[in-house]
């Protein structure tokens, strides 16, 4: 299972540089997860300050 983000994220880029496998990129208001490069370690949801991240 991989990681979603929500409607909750403020774009402020926190998870991209925790993600080991570079799966999370800036959108036009939130940032996105590539679902097919996710390896569902969680590491962006430790450090997400909106708790915007979650498992799907």
């Amino acid at each position: 299972m991989s990681y979603v983000i929500t409607e909750q994220c403020v774009n402020c880029g926190a998870c991209a540089g925790e993600c080991p496998v570079g799966a999370i990129s800036a959108g036009d208001e939130t940032h996105i997860i590539d679902p097919d490069v996710c390896v569902s370690c969680g590491a962006c949801a430790s450090v997400c300050p909106t708790e915007a991240i979650i498992e799907q």
